[in-house]
């Protein structure tokens, strides 16, 4: 097929594009930065230049791309992260989950694409009542932490967007992804003991391989009926187990423990949330309508083997 992917140079696009076209698809994808057009290009991918918040732009990319399936990866995050102001952190990403959604299914449905596969995220978003892992049909947070109420709304608004175009539209929830490109801030972290234990440490996070991520969206691009989807790996587990585990496999100290009511003012809300109250995610649903296994199934051996990949390998 023809595959669009907006975001092509991303931490998973870069693992997706690979992947899509060892597949046999043809692939157009996109970067705001000139300079990575050639990194597409030695890809095999036909390289676009556009701003996602442009719509003359993206509608004049997909036009010319002709595709059969849409892939919506855009996010824009600095390389520090911010959790006190995460909103502040999240502002074009958020812009991307919103102007950019819109732009693009406008642009699916002037072009005859007949498939959208965009990216969502699950743990923090999930509500922080109930049993610890929850499932698409569970609500998320209906009380988001203040510094993540823009955040939420973009969110919502991508997966309603989605999933009621008039086109099959698929939401893939990833879990916390690690791997090179996405795991260096939180290890780089935990070697200097800036990440402890917030609590008992017993909120529970669902962790996703990059290139189980990729996989998991080519078979999306492939299959599967309209709806949302958990991608996350086999074995949701609380802070309190994976956090030292982290440690131990990049050769760091144990992290240090600090009590909720010092986390609080010296980290944030947000950190002490989804340390604390955090829900994980099943995969079941994946696993039986896109037929996907990731992988790296827990991410106990995915954090001693796989934190530092070749980019591109196929799962």
């Amino acid at each position: 097929m023809r595959v669009f992917v907006a975001g092509g140079t991303g931490a998973l696009g870069r693992r997706l594009v690979p992947q899509l076209l060892a597949r046999g698809h043809e692939v157009t994808a996109t970067t705001r930065s000139a300079d990575k057009a050639g990194e597409l290009a030695a890809l095999g991918a036909r390289p676009a230049v556009v701003d996602g918040l442009d719509g003359v732009a993206v509608g004049r990319a997909v036009a010319e791309a002709r595709p059969d399936v849409i892939v919506h990866q855009m996010t824009a995050l600095a390389a520090a992260p911010d959790l006190r102001h995460f909103d502040r952190w999240f502002a074009t990403t958020n812009e991307l989950r919103t102007a950019g959604t819109r732009h693009l299914l406008a642009a699916a449905q002037a072009s005859g694409a007949e498939r959208v596969v965009a990216q969502s995220f699950t743990g923090w978003p999930n509500a922080r009542t109930g049993g610890p892992v929850k499932t698409e049909d569970d609500p998320l947070d209906p009380e988001p932490a203040a510094a993540q109420r823009e955040s939420m709304a973009a969110i919502r608004f991508l997966e309603r967007a989605v999933t009621e175009a008039p086109l099959t539209g698929i939401v893939l929830r990833y879990g916390t992804f690690y791997g090179p490109g996405a795991s260096e801030p939180m290890v780089e972290l935990i070697r200097k003991r800036g990440m402890p234990i917030v609590g008992s440490g017993s909120g529970v996070w669902s962790f996703i391989h990059l290139d189980d991520a990729a996989a998991a969206t080519v078979a999306a691009v492939e299959r599967g009926s309209a709806g949302l989807y958990n991608v996350v790996d086999d074995d949701p587990a609380p802070v309190a187990e994976w956090l030292p585990h982290l440690a131990a496999a990049v050769g760091a100290k144990p992290p240090r423990r600090v009590p909720v009511w010092l986390a609080r003012p010296l980290a944030g809300e947000v950190v002490v949330r989804w340390m604390t109250e955090g829900r994980g995610a099943s995969n079941a649903k994946a696993k039986r309508e896109l037929d996907w296994r990731p992988r790296w199934s827990s991410w106990r051996d995915g954090f001693r083997h796989a934190l530092t990949d070749a980019v591109g390998a196929a799962p």
